[in-house]
């Protein structure tokens, strides 16, 4: 081999060494779909190829010896046994393009609470056999099976470590990956998922840094400071999940009261921050119908 070919091959290998490096450097972004009018079937979301997890929202009925109920707004009316199962064919075309796609718990609702630590097994026992890998003949969302669970508790009682740890014993009893997933509010530790949060159950966390204006944990453009030790008290905290940031996808108030941050300062000044620490994840956006409109994920995408 001549010296120059040498040369040139040395080169490319180190080209490709750089490029992979980046890549597997690279953070996910995460949207929440299924609250939205107008915001697309969930075919769509996929298809944009901008979001490499998507979370299906709201199981937002469960405990309170009540049955648990699935509601995605206006996409389908889960009171229908089958009124929501036409998302199964969507499901497995997200996962086929490599998409996780998540069910999340909870929300902003008054419809759930766990009483106990047994209520909070049945519950998971019907995530199972519902939406994972169990079997039921009224499976909401059809035959597909979602990737995990995310837990976006922000009402209700507590109890949610037993839930979680029986998703885990189902997942490693039916030889399956079951993620779980957690969205505090930045305020640490979150009152809901303290406990669960603190027993490292959780895969992937997306720390709501929004909608706590008065917690001096999000971010402001005049206070840097605060979002800096809020995001370094959570990563140090959780050393063995991956971290992201969760903000908002628009200024608009219908999307969040408090917490927005410009693209050109998500990508200038929090996500270079943030990626000092070891478990960044990424970026996750509340929600799919206000990131379609202000294409704030069009911004940072490449950043992320």
């Amino acid at each position: 081999m001549g010296m120059e070919l040498y040369k040139l091959v040395l080169f490319t290998a180190v080209l490709m060494l750089a490029v992979l490096a980046s890549i597997s450097e690279a953070g996910q972004l995460v949207v929440y779909w299924g609250q939205g009018d107008n915001e697309g079937d969930l075919i769509d979301t996929c298809n944009t190829g901008k979001y490499n997890i998507v979370n299906i929202a709201f199981l937002s009925q469960f405990g309170k010896d009540q049955p648990p109920m699935i509601n995605l707004a206006s996409h389908c009316d889960a009171r229908v046994p089958t009124g929501c199962q036409k998302f199964s064919d969507d499901i497995d075309n997200c996962q086929r393009q490599g998409v996780k796609v998540m069910l999340s718990i909870g929300g902003t609702s008054d419809t759930y609470s766990l009483s106990s630590d047994d209520e909070a097994r049945q519950v998971a026992d019907y995530i199972w056999d519902n939406f994972l890998g169990g079997q039921s003949s009224s499976r909401p969302l059809g035959d597909a099976v979602l990737d995990g669970v995310d837990f976006d508790i922000e009402k209700g009682e507590s109890h949610y470590i037993a839930l979680a740890n029986r998703l885990r014993e189902h997942g490693q009893g039916g030889g399956k990956r079951i993620y779980l997933t957690a969205a505090p509010q930045c305020p640490f530790p979150d009152e809901k998922l303290k406990d669960a949060l603190s027993a490292n159950v959780f895969d992937y966390v997306w720390v709501q840094f929004y909608n706590n204006p008065t917690a001096q944990c999000e971010f402001k453009s005049n206070d840097f400071d605060s979002f800096m030790r809020s995001w370094r008290q959570w990563a140090s905290s959780l050393s063995s999940s991956e971290l992201f940031i969760g903000v908002p996808a628009s200024v608009s108030s219908e999307c969040a009261s408090s917490g927005y941050v410009p693209e050109q300062e998500l990508i200038s000044k929090v996500i270079p921050f943030a990626r000092q620490s070891p478990n960044y994840g990424g970026v996750m956006l509340w929600n799919r119908y206000f990131d379609a409109i202000n294409g704030y994920s069009d911004a940072i995408k490449s950043t992320v």
